[in-house]
């Protein structure tokens, strides 16, 4: 029997070495496949940019923060879906800005095909798009079926906007509809038991409430309010409409307007169908109608952000995504900021002679306030070696999105960012009537200490629990106000009373003190520049470096599967291991790891 089982093993260990060798043959055969696709993808994008050249800006597609960090899914590619192509910010205000400056560049082709991207991004792509504007040269959005409100933010700086004859345009105004579920927690039996500080921070009141609070509707309306009306003044300024009257015409759902009406209101310049805007294209371009436009993509015309800036520069940091997030934002699949990677890059640029000075950009919600802290502190020792530092707010830079802002020396934001929202709240949901009344469990404890069952499952928090909590939670808001007040110069009590979890869009940040100035990551590289004394002639680099996409996917795809085959293996070898207990005829105790703890 014995001989019988060492058989089994062995065969096990040889099927096991030919899977192995077998994976990796497919693995290898799948790279050469994707690189194939990619270095095709890549041929696409060597265009030459020739006389009457047109930059066309495809508003089809998410906008994200910067390029190069999008992730690629291997089965995807192998079946058709290709390299994702989303329109990262900084790509296409560096293609507008060469646009302006580029001879061979006519004018900008504004596609309005239903981007999805925050008023901030759209409003940073917006200066872009008017400064264009002062180089003398033409820009004209088109919208096939329609337009929608986001891209009609961007298309009203066009000189002229046409649209289908049976398109439509959709202006209506902007809303927040948050669905509150304390009758379903109820019914289902679970409590969700909430610790915070702040009137005002109402991430949890879905969880504790049956409508929304007087405190969170009051902030609500104040800065949907603010951020809609920058919008409308913007879009009535451009459309040489008064701001009045648009706002009228958005209650009358628009999106029902016959496209002659939307010629009436001003709202569109003409209607074309596609091969009529093609020849509107060719005409401004003195392009025969028997040739093709000469289109270039914002990749076409971007510099090389991502190219490493030899000598002095300032460094541009992104931090984008929740704090301590799933992965890092060095080029992680997912969005999120790992605060002790991040904390890392800050401290190597802090020591790089080259690095002059800082931008953090910040595009987050907040997340761990522990990982806010590192951050945090990192800054203030990059601050302390004598460089500068400043911060550019994107759509969001909210709770410990401002926590790892307020230390910098200088602030800016978009008129419409979302911020603020200095405050702090936990949620620790309690199923017991669900376990104990609803599925008939019950949860029988045994323990040595008063309080050794904590966070047990099943189990509710005692006063005293609860109590503890709240005060740790206090403990972390003393310290958030006191650092937003040593970061903006002004007292703990004047953070205090415009904290308590309040959102604020930018406009109203800048006037309570919360940021600086308005702009972008330009207006912020200028400041550090300036302060730097670096000339205007200067230097940007992006951080962290931007990952090898086809080697991140690959290593992601092949870790999967040696973990997955590694955990297969393991049951094998308890199987081995049940079977060399019976064959011996007593306890036989093979020292493994168990299964569930293996991680990479």
């Amino acid at each position: 029997m014995m001989k019988k089982f060492i058989l089994i093993v062995c065969g096990s260990f040889v099927g096991a070495f030919l899977a192995f060798m077998f994976f990796m043959f497919a693995a290898m055969m799948m790279s050469f496949a994707i690189m194939g696709t990619m270095s095709m993808g890549s041929a696409k994008k060597a265009v030459s940019v020739s006389k009457h050249s047109i930059l066309k800006i495809d508003l089809g597609t998410e906008i994200v923060e910067r390029g190069g960090d999008e992730a690629i899914d291997m089965m995807s590619m192998l079946s058709g879906g290709g390299i994702p192509s989303n329109l990262s910010l900084n790509t296409v205000v560096s293609a507008i800005e060469n646009a302006a400056k580029d001879d061979k560049v006519d004018g900008i082709y504004i596609e309005c095909n239903g981007v999805s991207a925050s008023p901030a991004t759209l409003q940073t792509m917006r200066r872009a798009l008017k400064e264009f504007k002062k180089s003398g040269k033409w820009i004209a959005a088109y919208g096939y079926e329609g337009i929608n409100q986001a891209d009609y933010y961007l298309a009203s700086v066009a000189d002229s906007i046409y649209i289908n004859p049976i398109g439509a345009v959709d202006l209506h105004g902007m809303a927040s509809v948050t669905p509150y579920m304390k009758k379903l927690l109820d019914k289902v039996g679970v409590e969700m038991q909430v610790v915070r500080v702040g009137t005002f921070k109402s991430a949890v009141e879905p969880y504790m409430l049956e409508d929304m609070s007087d405190a969170n509707r009051l902030q609500q309306e104040h800065y949907l309010g603010t951020i809609w009306k920058e919008m409308l003044d913007s879009i009535a300024a451009d459309r040489k409409l008064q701001a009045t009257a648009l706002n009228s015409l958005c209650d009358s759902v628009i999106i029902t307007f016959q496209p002659q009406e939307l010629i009436k209101q001003k709202l569109v310049d003409k209607l074309a169908y596609r091969a009529e805007m093609d020849n509107i294209l060719r005409a401004r371009t003195d392009v025969d109608k028997k040739d093709a436009l000469n289109f270039v993509s914002p990749d076409d015309l971007a510099s090389s952000l991502e190219d490493y800036a030899s000598g002095d520069h300032i460094a541009v940091v992104y931090a984008v995504g929740e704090i301590d997030g799933a992965t890092s934002v060095m080029g992680g699949a997912e969005e999120g900021i790992n605060s002790e990677q991040l904390s890392e890059t800050i401290y190597e640029l802090m020591d790089d002679d080259n690095v002059k000075g800082m931008v953090l950009r910040v595009n987050s919600p907040g997340g761990s306030a522990f990982g806010s802290e590192q951050i945090w502190k990192a800054i203030q020792d990059f601050k302390a070696s004598g460089k500068p530092v400043a911060v550019s707010m994107g759509d969001l830079a909210a709770s410990g999105g401002y926590y790892i802002s307020c230390g910098a020396d200088r602030i800016f934001a978009e008129r419409t960012t979302i911020t603020g929202s200095i405050g702090i709240f936990g949620v620790i949901p309690c199923p017991h009537d669900l376990i104990e009344n609803k599925l008939g469990v019950h949860m029988a404890t045994v323990k040595t200490n008063e309080n050794a069952d904590m966070g047990a499952m099943g189990l509710k928090l005692t006063p005293a629990q609860l109590a503890s909590i709240q005060n740790m939670i206090n403990q972390g808001y003393e310290l958030f106000t006191q650092r937003c007040a040593d970061g903006r110069h002004v007292s703990q009590d004047s953070i205090k009373q415009i904290a308590e979890g309040r959102v604020w869009d930018g406009i109203t940040a800048k006037q309570i003190g919360l940021v600086d100035e308005f702009g972008g990551i330009r207006e912020a590289t200028a400041w550090v520049a300036n302060k730097a004394k670096l000339g205007k002639d200067f230097k940007t680099q992006n951080y962290p470096a931007i990952e090898d996409k086809f080697m991140a996917m690959l290593d992601k795809y092949m870790v999967s599967r040696y973990e997955s085959r590694l955990q297969g293996e393991m049951g094998m070898l308890y199987d081995w291991h049940k079977q060399l207990q019976r064959i011996m005829g007593r306890d036989y105790i093979l020292c493994l790891m168990p299964e569930e703890k293996i991680r990479f």
